[in-house]
């Protein structure tokens, strides 16, 4: 059958999880395209604040690349605004074409609401929703000192949090008695509104905006009440507005969202809304979780898969607010049907609170400590009725009960709730599909993939059931000393352009402040890698062998192995290591594993004078950096040889030489696919075939042998060193350190990699960045030697 032509008006969150769902069911049904009006592939909104606090950057929020709608046929029209529905025709017309469809779902998401006031149109006047408002948002807080967040709500105040972290000076105006009103009570409000005073955030309760002051930007605010304030931002996070109008001009029915039935089926058969902009039975919901339950409703829909379909969501929030962790779940007001109950521990401010009408639990807010949450809103959702539970208990011992118990967890109870993922699925992709770690389950269940919060649990779950097997029980950071990860740490200093290794254990809040033998080697390296100018390199936070520029050996003397580009040497260079090795009394001379001559048993004094005497680039055969290149003879005297691999192997070790890398670093070039270089096993390696030269990466041949995966065949030597550069770049970018790259490829994906490196646009830019790193690099040897406080360092001191 032919395909019918799917068109989805919106690129956001809860349509992109739609089509997933689609292709997870039927991939072949349909020719599918994205129509989203902003110039950004599917991003993850709920991270936008994240982006504003410094913890994330914007290429890390994206859901799904360019990449994936590519390679699952997808066409996408970014920038691009939909701006009439012909029904009759099934034609959509937007800011640059027309486009037929079979089956249109409408994604059109919401706008912040912005209140009719006047100067709400000044500049400096934003909401908080996508990516540019939150880069304007970014770029105002460099140039100017106050904020002013109207709505004391979740986005208000995470929007509030970043402005702070910006170095602006915040207030928060709310209409409402306390914080947060629609999901906490006035305790719990009451509790999150002086912690957040306590980090600097100040607060205007009670207040209603009457007018926005400036003539053509903002100034200030005007209240109902008379007053007024200062301010030269003003963030609108009082709300979402469903975005209808398409559908209005369209004569669907639409109230508060578009109108749609248990199948997300608006009014024409052939037209279905999902998301924010979707009314089911008078709700329009504005959190996730309900949103990906109608995807996957719409989805079996669509794919003629028999459904019980949508009957709306039982409504919950987990969050934590600007550090503040809370929960939030259902019905959370008293009345004559519904009662309280009440624990507050003030001594370490823990607030629980349970609403509970006709013996079943309606209501929850959780304050300072939510590990319950999970548990309760199961009870909850579950309509339960709670005789058997113990509604209040004092003084229990630390451990008894509270925590959550994984092997008492029942498999249909729900971990993920954004994403709608329970115990049993999770299990299930563990056993089945052999996961051992939290991304790995985040990857093939979604659980964990939103707002993230759930992690820990998806953590005790596969601990729970790999046992001993289990790899990552929680997010690790790099070290005992903090627990931030290489990427966040990566972030924080790109941020808070942190300079120096003391500097980022002190900002950072490391647990010692001196760091250990494992991030002081790692924060030096990444910091030369974000930094490779502004960056004084940290010696003292290498290991010896790349403080002295040569391997200690079990006996304490050490190794000299000189640079012999691709392995290839002549007589005046064997002739002066001759002479050096006789004179200084060196008991081993021998060809190492990578085709160059090693001088073993050296002394320390005596390293500084045979490296000037041998007058040879150091070989690096110590450092976290390119070893050596293998070389076979090539087709200038192999009969078998179909290129020239001994000048691409020097080219390559000369284009890499002084580049440091997250670990040893080896490349392998063979002439001929009989490869008597190994080129199959080494991070980098290169087969000379008839119509030019086959690509391998991601190859190991130390203690655990790795295969080298075949990345591309390519017909030039500049191709060669292309993808080569963009590779170590890609490599030295997103590596943890210590991190081979046969792990290191394993870990980001081969395709991803591959789609990256082979990219025109981002192999340049890659190569950009690996000539910047390579700038001003120099042979250590020859520092040393140029250098006297250096040589102290060996005991040398010069006449």
């Amino acid at each position: 059958m032919q395909k019918q032509n799917l068109v989805m008006i919106g690129n956001g969150m809860a349509g992109v999880r739609t089509i997933e769902e689609i292709l997870n069911r039927n991939p072949d049904k349909y020719n599918i395209t994205i129509i989203g009006d902003e110039p950004y592939p599917n991003y993850n909104r709920i991270m936008l604040s994240n982006i504003l606090q410094n913890k994330m950057t914007q290429s890390e929020i994206i859901l799904n690349d360019e990449t994936w709608y590519a390679g699952n046929q997808i066409t996408l029209h970014t920038n691009e605004k939909a701006l009439l529905i012909d029904r009759q025709a099934k034609i959509i017309t937007t800011t640059k074409r027309n486009i037929s469809y079979d089956r249109l779902i409408l994604a059109t998401g919401s706008r912040a609401f912005i209140l009719p006031i006047p100067g709400a149109d000044l500049e400096g006047v934003l909401g908080f929703r996508t990516i540019d408002d939150t880069e304007k948002m970014i770029e105002i807080s460099q140039k100017y000192e106050r904020a002013t967040v109207i709505g004391g709500g979740l986005l208000g105040l995470e929007a509030a949090r970043g402005l702070l972290d910006q170095g602006m000076d915040v207030t928060v105006v709310h209409l409402a008695d306390w914080l947060m009103e629609t999901q906490l009570d006035a305790k719990a409000g009451e509790l999150l509104k002086a912690d957040l005073e306590a980090q600097g955030m100040k607060f205007l309760m009670q207040k209603a905006t009457s007018k926005i002051l400036g003539k053509s930007r903002v100034t200030g605010l005007a209240f109902k009440d008379g007053s007024q304030i200062e301010t030269d931002l003003v963030v609108m996070a009082i709300g979402i507005k469903p975005e209808i109008e398409l559908a209005q001009h369209a004569n669907l029915p639409t109230g508060r969202g578009i109108v749609v039935d248990d199948f997300m089926t608006t009014a024409d058969p052939d037209i279905f809304a999902v998301g924010e902009c979707a009314e089911h039975n008078g709700i329009a919901y504005g959190l996730v979780a309900p949103l990906y339950e109608q995807g996957k409703v719409l989805a079996d829909h669509l794919c003629d898969i028999e459904t019980p379909g949508y009957h709306g969501s039982k409504m919950f929030t987990q969050l934590k607010v600007s550090g503040c962790d809370l929960f939030s779940a259902g019905s959370i007001k008293e009345n004559a049907e519904v009662k309280g109950v009440t624990i507050f521990n003030s001594i370490d401010n823990k607030y629980k609170k349970i609403f509970v009408k006709d013996g079943k639990l309606v209501g929850v807010v959780l304050y300072g400590d939510t590990t319950e949450g999970n548990r309760l809103y199961n009870v909850l959702k579950k309509e339960e009725a709670i005789d058997d539970f113990t509604l209040v208990s004092l003084l229990h011992k630390a451990g008894e009960s509270e925590a959550t118990n994984i092997a008492e967890m029942p498999d249909d109870e729900s971990v993920c709730g954004c994403n709608g993922v329970c115990k049993g699925d999770i299990v299930s992709a563990i056993t089945e599909k052999g996961l051992t770690t939290i991304g790995e389950v985040t990857a093939h269940t979604k659980a964990g993939g939103s707002c993230g919060k759930c992690k820990p649990i998806i953590g005790e779950i596969l601990e729970h059931t790999l046992g001993d097997d289990f790899v990552n029980a929680a997010p690790a950071g790099i070290c005992g000393c903090t627990d931030l990860s290489r990427d966040q740490l990566i972030i924080q200093i790109r941020a808070k352009s942190l300079q120096n290794a003391k500097e980022v254990r002190h900002v950072l809040g490391f647990r010692n402040p001196e760091g250990c033998s494992k991030c002081r080697p790692a924060l030096n390296y990444y910091l030369n890698m974000v930094w490779p100018h502004d960056h004084q390199d940290e010696p003292e936070s290498r290991y010896v062998n790349e403080r002295l520029h040569a391997n200690i050996q079990n006996d304490g003397t050490y190794s000299v192995i000189p640079r012999m580009y691709a392995g290839k040497t002549d007589p005046q260079q064997l002739i002066k290591i001759a002479k050096v090795a006789e004179k200084y009394d060196i008991p081993l001379l021998k060809l190492t594993g990578g085709q160059r001559i090693g001088l073993y048993g050296v002394k320390k004094e005596d390293l500084p004078k045979i490296w000037e005497e041998l007058d040879m680039r150091s070989g690096f055969a110590y450092g976290k950096t390119l070893r050596t290149v293998k070389s076979c003879v090539g087709a200038k005297f192999c009969r078998f040889g179909t290129q020239d691999s001994l000048a691409l192997g020097e080219a390559l070790e000369r284009r890499f030489e002084f580049v440091d890398t997250p670990h040893k670093f080896k490349m392998g070039v063979s002439a001929c696919p009989r490869s008597c270089v190994e080129s199959g096993v080494k991070d980098y390696g290169i087969i000379g075939v008839e119509n030019g030269f086959q690509i391998y990466i991601g190859g190991n041949g130390g203690t655990e042998i790795k295969e080298a995966q075949l990345l591309t065949t390519v017909a030039t030597e500049q191709e060669v060193l292309d993808i080569c550069s963009a590779y170590v770049q890609y490599y030295r970018e997103t590596g943890v350190y210590m991190e081979r790259t046969a792990p290191w490829l394993e870990r980001m994906g081969f395709e991803h990699v591959r789609d990256i490196i082979l990219d025109p646009a981002e192999q340049a830019k890659l190569k950009a960045s690996l000539d910047e790193a390579l700038e001003g690099r120099d042979d250590p040897w020859k520092q040393v030697l140029q250098d006297e406080e250096k040589q102290k360092l060996y005991h040398v001191e010069r006449v």
